[in-house]
C-alpha cells in the first residue's frame, strides 16, 4: 500500500481581489488541479495572525504523481494565473500524517 501524499499550498488574497479570486478558484483553479489528478483534502481560512490567510491541501496516492504535477507546464501556468489574485504563495509536498499539517 502506498503512502498518501499531500500538496500543501498557502497564500494571502490581495485586498480588493477577493471576488475575482473566488471566481478564479471555482472556475479555473479547482477544476485544473482535479485535471492534474489531485484530490482535495482540506482547506483553511485564517482570520487572525501573521500566518498565510489560505491553506489548501490536495492529495494523491503516489508522491511521484504530485511531483510530476508541480513540474508540469499546466502547474506553472496555473500558479502564474493564481498570482494575479494572491501574494506569499508557497507549497510543499509531504506524506499525510492524518493530523493538521502546515
Amino acid at each position: 500500500m502506498q503512502q498518501l501524499t499531500k500538496l500543501i499550498m498557502t497564500w494571502d488574497i490581495i485586498p480588493g481581489q477577493e471576488q475575482a479570486y473566488i471566481e478564479f478558484n471555482q472556475r479555473e483553479f479547482v477544476p485544473r488541479l482535479l485535471a492534474l489528478g489531485l484530490q482535495p483534502m482540506d482547506s483553511w481560512y485564517t482570520v487572525y495572525g501573521d500566518v498565510p490567510q489560505i491553506m489548501a491541501g490536495w492529495v494523491h496516492e503516489d508522491a511521484e504523481q504530485i511531483r510530476a504535477a508541480v513540474r508540469s507546464e499546466e502547474w506553472q501556468a496555473l500558479c502564474t494565473e493564481l498570482r494575479d489574485f494572491v501574494t506569499r504563495f508557497g507549497y510543499k509536498i509531504t506524506p499525510v500524517t492524518g493530523l493538521f499539517q502546515m
